[in-house]
């Protein structure tokens, strides 16, 4: 378990990512992530929802009885998430209806119960907040870096609808990379889903083995100086 608020962070955001790593909630980031706005809509909400049930989670964490945890940490993750659709509802209402189905399903992601169940319960509120955060952060990152290579490649765009959730005004942040792109199909089915995110797995793992291959090998880096030195004294 993370020690201090650095390696909370790194496990959420990198060496722990619930997408990445733990591969939880694939079913809503798969099918959600055909662009950027609805990627980073989803990805909020998650996130919202986290860390407002972890925080709760963390308060009462003394006061619930064992057998009775896992219901009472899904009828708090359910009120965030009821929570977080009215707000979806009054403000970006469009967006909303885009997203269906899949907001009400947050309550059944595996990375909110998770997290409830194995950090928030057992650490107090602040550490508890900065894990919800880290994790939600985490997950919305990997969703709109799928969202992005799914809507550049099948749409030739970037940002497209930003008014969805931007507001009216805001159609100027949709970029268009090729004029007259007729799209590739594969990259917005759900086959392309699992294309990106592997290819994103994969990406992940070549970092983390160049990483360790560098940290190995600066040890012995550091001691070929002192070694040549004591030869060379001889």
């Amino acid at each position: 378990m993370a020690d201090n608020p650095k390696d909370i962070l790194n496990e959420g955001l990198w060496r722990n990512n619930a997408a990445l790593v733990q591969l939880l909630g694939l079913c809503p980031l798969l099918a959600v992530s055909g662009t950027v706005v609805n990627a980073l809509g989803l990805g909020l909400a998650t996130t919202l929802v986290l860390a407002g049930s972890n925080v709760t989670v963390s308060l009462i964490r003394n006061l619930v009885r064992p057998e009775l945890r896992i219901p009472t940490f899904v009828l708090i993750i359910a009120s965030f998430v009821t929570a977080v659709e009215l707000l979806m509802k009054a403000f970006v209402y469009d967006l909303y209806l885009i997203l269906g189905i899949f907001i009400p399903l947050i309550v059944t992601n595996c990375v909110i119960i998770a997290r409830a169940e194995s950090f928030a319960s057992k650490n107090h509120v602040g550490r508890s907040l900065l894990d919800g955060l880290s994790m939600g952060v985490g997950f919305t990152l990997v969703l709109v870096a799928l969202g992005a290579m799914r809507e550049v490649i099948g749409h030739g765009t970037l940002l497209a609808q930003a008014e969805l959730m931007f507001g009216a005004g805001s159609e100027w942040l949709t970029i268009t990379l090729l004029d007259d792109y007729r799209g590739f199909l594969l990259a917005i089915l759900p086959p392309g889903a699992f294309i990106g995110l592997g290819l994103l797995i994969a990406l992940k793992n070549v970092i983390d083995r160049r990483h360790e291959t560098r940290r190995a090998a600066a040890p012995k880096a550091a001691a070929a100086p002192s070694g040549t030195e004591t030869t060379a004294t001889s």
